[in-house]
């Protein structure tokens, strides 16, 4: 048995899974992810053979062998219930597995810094013969190198540091045996299987697992969704776990997901997602607020049609002279229904009621951005 980590008990809550990349522990990768997450669940976190607190591998073990695992975790838990499930790199992989081998168990997922094959079998087992020559001290340089964006161990000593002391601190051969489950891992021709909904968190410094894999993964699977972060490598619910923690929330808590998906729908997913990724912690409760109140609760509404609300909100944006938003939200309008005509017709209609000086300036914003769609 893997041993665990909880994060936050809360056993009459639904149950979220964390799973951590090769070398790390759930301690050192989740600790301060968990604590930033605002949806009510209960968080626990495993460690893999060898690897924190679980007792070293004897044997060799697949991808397929940890996720039996994992699901003999969450019967322990909440006896063949459903559950949520993040995890980063290997932690993803196991992720892919649970969908394909118990996919009535799985609701949705998030998979980070991971790919449906991640390197090649070649370079894993050269990285396995390493470790059971030398030690995992061999390989704590070229980690640092791989699991961190650029200037973030200067920015973030204590954070890189406890990561590094888990690699050094995890069992040799456990090391290797994890080596060699990813060099058998390959399910790039299985993703159409997967239907649960799939959130792909990419770092855009990640070399092990660069953006294009994640892509592949949630264009691959029937309800995939992907986000790229900027200045995040391999390891991002330790990097940035303030926007990981809020991916999460998006992804798993039923009012945010449900705000988050209408966003997406009105404003467009490019726009949508290059703003979460650039979520910060000051400006994460801003966002969070407009994603379940203005998105969740006003926008999925049923009293009035999303072409009405943009003739609402269009009005109401000439009126207050917010000129940043008028222009995302005429696309946005284009996008509820709203013809190039019927557009002119509110912008003349506040001519009247809100002054001849907004129409005015409506109208310029209004055909630049009519004339680039």
């Amino acid at each position: 048995m893997l041993s665990v980590t909880v994060f936050d008990d809360a056993p009459e809550r639904p149950l979220l899974l964390l799973g951590s990349s090769v070398g790390t522990s759930a301690e050192s990768m989740w600790r301060q992810c968990a604590s930033r997450l605002y949806g009510r669940y209960h968080v626990v976190g495993f460690d893999l053979p060898g690897h924190g607190g679980s007792a070293p591998a004897t044997t060799p073990f697949t991808i397929a062998d940890l996720a039996r695992d994992v699901i003999a975790i969450a019967d322990q838990i909440r006896p063949s219930g459903s559950f949520f499930y993040a995890g980063d790199s290997i932690g993803g992989a196991i992720g892919l597995q649970l969908l394909l081998d118990f996919p009535s168990r799985v609701s949705a997922t998030a998979l980070l810094c991971t790919g449906a094959q991640i390197g090649s079998p070649a370079m894993w087992h050269e990285r396995a013969a390493l470790v059971r020559a030398e030690g995992t001290s061999s390989v704590v340089a070229g980690s640092a190198e791989r699991w961190f964006a650029p200037g973030f161990a200067e920015r973030s000593p204590t954070v890189a540091a406890t990561l590094l002391d888990a690699l050094r601190a995890t069992d040799d051969d456990s090391y290797a045996y994890a080596c060699e489950a990813l060099a058998g891992f390959d399910v790039r021709d299985r993703l159409a299987e997967i239907a649960s909904p799939l959130l792909a968190v990419a770092g855009a410094h990640d070399k092990p697992t660069p953006p294009d894999g994640l892509a592949l993964l949630a264009d691959g699977v029937v309800n995939g969704r992907l986000v790229v972060l900027p200045d995040i490598a391999h390891l991002a619910p330790a990097e940035s776990p303030e926007v990981v923690a809020f991916l999460l929330d998006q992804h798993f808590d039923a009012s945010r997901a449900a705000g988050i998906t209408v966003r997406r729908e009105v404003l467009g997913a490019e726009h949508v997602d290059r703003a979460t990724a650039g979520t910060t912690a000051f400006t994460r409760d801003f966002q969070d607020l407009i994603t379940r109140y203005a998105w969740g609760e006003i926008w999925t509404r049923e009293g009035l049609a999303r072409r009405d609300r943009s003739l609402i909100t269009l009005t109401a944006l000439i009126a207050l002279g917010h000129h940043e938003e008028l222009a995302m939200h005429v696309r946005a309008a284009r996008t509820n229904g709203l013809s190039d005509d019927e557009i002119k017709e509110v912008i003349l209609q506040t001519a009247i009621y809100c002054g001849v000086p907004a129409a005015n300036t409506a109208f310029r914003i209004a055909q630049k951005v009519l004339s680039d769609l």
